[in-house]
Order: C-alpha cells, then structure tokens, then sequence
C-alpha cells in the first residue's frame, strides 16, 4: 500500500548504553512508501508477496536493529535529555536500508525510557539534595530574621502597649463618666416612654372595654332577635296545629252536630205540615156540614190564622233548635279543643299506622312465587322466610322513628301531655267522664274516648 504506516517500536529487551547500563525503550515511526517509480517498483519487489503482518515485523526488526546500536553509542542522560538527538541519528541510519527497500521514514519519536535499576530514578537525587540545602539554608536565615523583627515588634509592642493602656485608662474614666451620663439620660426617656405607654394602654384598656360591651350588646340583641324570630316560628305552627285541629273537628263534632240539626229541622218541617193539612181538614169539614158564609168565612179565617200560627211556632221551633244544635256543637269544640288537643294527634297517630304498615307489607302480596338460597353465614336475622319476616318487622318498627324524624316529637314524651295516659292513679276512665262533663251530652268525644 502506498498510503502512511504507523506503528510502535519497543524492542522486547532490554538496550544497553554506552555505560552498560540496561533501558527500555519505546518509540513510536511513521513509514511510506517513496513515490518516485523505481521506489515504488522496489517496494512491490520487497512485499508484495508478503502480508500487512509480515511487511510490519520486517519493518519493525530493521528499525529495533538501529536504534539498538543508536543506544549502544549514547548514556542514559543523552537518552533521557536529548530525544530529538536520537531521532535525528536513528532518521540518519535507517535511511539507506529503507531507500533498498523503496521505504521512507516520514518521523521517528522517543515515546518513554525506562530502567528496572532506578538509574534514572536516582539521577537527579545529587541536584535534589543540593537544591534541599540550599532551601534549608535560606529557610534558617529566614527563622533568624524572623525572630529578630518578632523581637523588635514585640518591644515596640510593649511599648505601644503602655501608651495605650495611659490612653486607655483616660478614655475609660471619659467613658465612665460619659456612660452615667448616658444610662440617666435613658433613665429620663425610657420613665416618660412607659408613663406614656401605660397612658396610651390604659385608653387602649378602656376603648376595649367599651367596645366590649358595644359588642356583647350587639349580641344579645341578635340573640333577641333569634329569640323572637323561633317563637313567631313556634306561633306560627300552632296556629297551623290549631287550623288542623278545628279542621278535624269540623270533620267529626260539627258534622254530628250538623246532622242533629237537620234532623230537628226535619220534624219541624213535618209537624208544620201536619198543623197546615190539619187545619186545612177542618176547613173544609166546617165547610161541608153546611155552615152559612159567614161561618165558612170566619171558620176559614180561623184555619188561615191557624196556619200562619202553625207555621211560625214551627219556624221558631226550627231556629230553637238549630241554636241549640250549635251551641252544643260549639261547647264540644271548645271542650275538645281544651281536653283533646293531644289525644287527637295519638289517635291519628295510631289509627294511621295500620295503613302505613299495610302500605309496607302490600307489595309482598302481589308477589306470586319467592325463591329463598341460603348461603349460612350470619343468622342473626333468621333464615329463609323466617329471614323476610323478619325484614318486614324491622320496616314496620321503623315507622314510630320515621314519625318522630318528621314531626320533631318523640311518641313518649306526646303520650305523656295527654291526660289520660299521664294520669297513673289507676282510674283509665278519668278522660272520658271530664270530656262528658264538659260536653253536657253523649258526643262524639264520648266516642273517641271509649275506642281509645
């Protein structure tokens, strides 16, 4: 190949020089071939029956052989100090063996000298011990000079010393006094800062105390306020728990009473027209025995008068009694309104909770086939139907909750305000004969009592 060959020459032992002292040396060349044509024709000669190895170590061989003798005419300190001395001969020796071979050396460099005798190690221990006493030398005299200067600062030291302990003393007795001065002048401000402080806290003081109590009062004014505005709330309920209430009594005392009353007006109404049809008859009996006109006339002027009599007692029989109806009905309301204000919210209570159980259990009877698997587990509800019967309970004994939840009333405390139930003297009946005392009558009330 004509193109440039490197490669590294270390010769595998060791070199001796001219002091007989044996190196190691590697180095690295640089080699190509001549491009004139007979150099060329000479090298293809030389290798071209030989491979890129081989060219190499015949390369390398002919270059250790030189520098081998190279080394052989030099010491070690020219080995070591002047490379480019031996670069420069070996250039000058392998060329006519590389111009043979149509070769030539483009460079030639001393990478590394070494010694397994420290020769090369210890060469430079004489100037390094001299160097060191030279050192040790200069760094005595510059101990002495040291010490001599140490020995001068410290006396003007001393000196300086005294001086400034005179001044300082004087400063000291200036500043003493310059303090004292200073801590009363302190003393004076820091008196007429905390006099003002304390002034300045004790309106803070009072500013807060009066702010306090603008406030404390600002609170129990909206405290008022919530007061009323709960109580016009609770007002507001009973006068709705009343309107229910005469509601309900207008649906079962005063239809009663109502219905009294239509039936007197009824007998009323039937006993006047008995009255008009029997003085009807005996017009016209009077008529018909033969009685002259005049007696005809004044006989039916009698019947005539008879019937408006008949007619107005029946009339004022019928408002009589329609008075008296609503004034019964009125004293059962206000009887009802003052004995069966709670008794009537635990009857509703209870009568409505059949239909509240039955609206639960009523989607189990339109069911047409239950399929029950049992897994184990926990049985603390029962299994199988018994497990369904027992779900249908838990919801039924949820419906006094859900009512107490609803209405904010706990069953207990409502069963307790009704008089019949909180009396515990023994004597059950004591609602019943108050609430008929009361009414004057048999009433509806009497009714109610009696199913509760």
């Amino acid at each position: 190949p004509l193109e440039l060959m490197s490669f590294d020459v270390a010769p595998r032992q060791d070199l001796y020089t001219s002091q007989g002292v044996a190196v190691n040396v590697e180095a690295v060349t640089q080699i190509k071939v001549r491009s004139d044509e007979e150099s060329i024709t000479t090298a293809a000669e030389q290798f071209l029956s030989k491979s890129q190895q081989d060219r190499e170590n015949l390369i390398r061989l002919v270059m250790e052989g030189h520098l081998r003798g190279i080394v052989g005419q030099l010491t070690v300190e020219d080995l070591v100090k002047d490379p480019e001395n031996v670069g420069s001969k070996m250039l000058k020796t392998v060329t006519p063996d590389m111009d043979k071979m149509g070769l030539e050396v483009i460079s030639f460099t001393i990478k590394d000298v070494r010694d397994s005798n420290d020769y090369i190690s210890n060469m430079g221990r004489p100037q390094i011990a001299q160097i060191r006493k030279q050192a040790d030398i200069a760094a005595a005299l510059a101990q002495r000079d040291t010490q001599i200067q140490q020995a001068n600062a410290t006396r003007e030291a001393a000196v300086a010393k005294s001086a400034a302990d005179q001044e300082r003393v004087k400063a000291e007795a200036e500043s003493l006094g310059f303090q004292a001065e200073s801590q009363r002048n302190l003393a004076l401000k820091k008196a007429a800062f905390d006099a003002e402080v304390k002034k300045q806290q004790a309106t803070a003081d009072k500013s807060y105390d009066i702010q306090a109590n603008v406030t404390q009062q600002q609170v129990i004014a909206e405290a008022v306020k919530v007061t009323e505005v709960e109580k016009n709330a609770q007002i507001r309920v009973q006068e709705a728990e009343i309107k229910r209430r005469e509601l309900e009594l207008q649906a079962t005392v005063q239809k009663a009473a109502e219905a009294d009353r239509r039936r007197v007006e009824t007998v009323a109404e039937a006993e006047r027209q008995r009255l008009i049809l029997e003085a009807q008859g005996q017009a016209d009996a009077a008529k018909t025995r033969g009685v002259g006109d005049a007696d005809a006339n004044r006989a039916r002027g009698l019947s005539e008068a008879e019937v408006i009599r008949a007619k107005g007692l029946a009339e004022a029989e019928v408002i009589r009694a329609k008075g008296e109806a609503e004034a019964d009905a009125m004293k059962v309301k206000a009887a009802a309104f003052h004995e069966y204000n709670q008794a009537a919210v635990l009857d509703k209570l209870l009568t409505g909770m059949p239909e509240m159980v039955r609206a639960i259990a009523e989607p189990l009877s339109k069911v047409d086939k239950v399929t029950i698997v049992s897994t184990g587990g926990d049985n603390s509800h029962g299994l199988g139907a018994s497990r369904i019967t027992g779900d249908v309970m838990s919801m039924v004994a949820q419906v006094p909750a859900l009512f107490e939840l609803l209405s904010g009333t706990r069953i207990g405390d409502l069963m307790n305000r009704v008089p019949a139930l909180a009396n515990q003297d023994g004597n059950p009946g004591n609602a019943k004969e108050t609430t008929t005392r009361a009414n004057g009558t048999g009433s509806p009330v009497d009714a109610v009592s009696d199913e509760k």
